[in-house]
């Protein structure tokens, strides 16, 4: 028996008869401030969960579901969310500070806020999400960033290297000491030159998710 409790309160949220949460499905789960820090959630069935404010910090997230999950405000530091589906998630003020995302699926998630600097988001769809965000430092390798938001994104340092942002928005983002050889612009255009300025432009997305 697996039991569940509130991170701060310790009421108890959830008893489950199993002896690892590996795998399991948990759609609808209702875990707002849950501790389930270094918990091992592999491949677990998370759609639609409220995980508000929930303690995941080290948690083994890798291939779960959590589209349409509440994530607003958790502790996501260190945790493995290697290829996870979230899809329409929403992480705002979540702490995502080291995290793995590697090609993580984030079409339409919500971020704003959140904190990723040094996660590691390389290969991770991130299409259409609401990136503004702290992402300094951030591995951005060849994701796919097409029309999303990085409206007054902290991107300094960050590696988006062959990336693809055509069509986002990065009006007032911070990119000094990008790495943006290979990058595909808001426009776009690919990056030749290492470290090439990002275009600033500030035109509603359909205009280049149409060409």
């Amino acid at each position: 028996m697996l039991i569940i409790k509130h991170k701060k309160t310790h009421e108890i949220l959830a008893q489950i008869d199993a002896d690892s949460l590996d795998g399991r499905r948990m759609t609808g789960s209702r875990l707002r401030g849950a501790d389930l820090a270094g918990v091992d959630l592999h491949g677990a069935d998370l759609g639609n969960s409220d995980l508000r404010d929930a303690d995941l910090h080290d948690a083994n997230l890798t291939g779960a579901i959590l589209n349409g999950a509440y994530l607003d405000g958790a502790n996501l530091v260190h945790a493995d969310l290697s290829g996870a589906d979230l899809t329409d998630a929403r992480l705002d003020h979540a702490e995502l500070q080291d995290a793995r995302l590697i090609k993580a699926i984030l079409r339409y998630a919500h971020l704003e806020a959140a904190i990723l600097c040094n996660a590691d988001l390389s290969g991770a769809d991130l299409s259409m999400a609401d990136l503004r965000a702290d992402l300094h430092n951030a591995n951005l390798r060849h994701a796919d960033l097409r029309a999303a938001d990085l409206s007054g994104a902290d991107l300094r340092g960050a590696d988006l290297e062959d990336a693809n942002l055509t069509g986002a928005k990065l009006c007032s983002a911070k990119l000094s000491g990008a790495k943006t050889h290979g990058m595909i612009d808001v426009q776009g255009h690919r990056s030749a030159a290492q470290n090439r300025p990002a275009v600033h432009i500030d035109q509603p997305w359909w205009k280049f998710w149409t060409r």
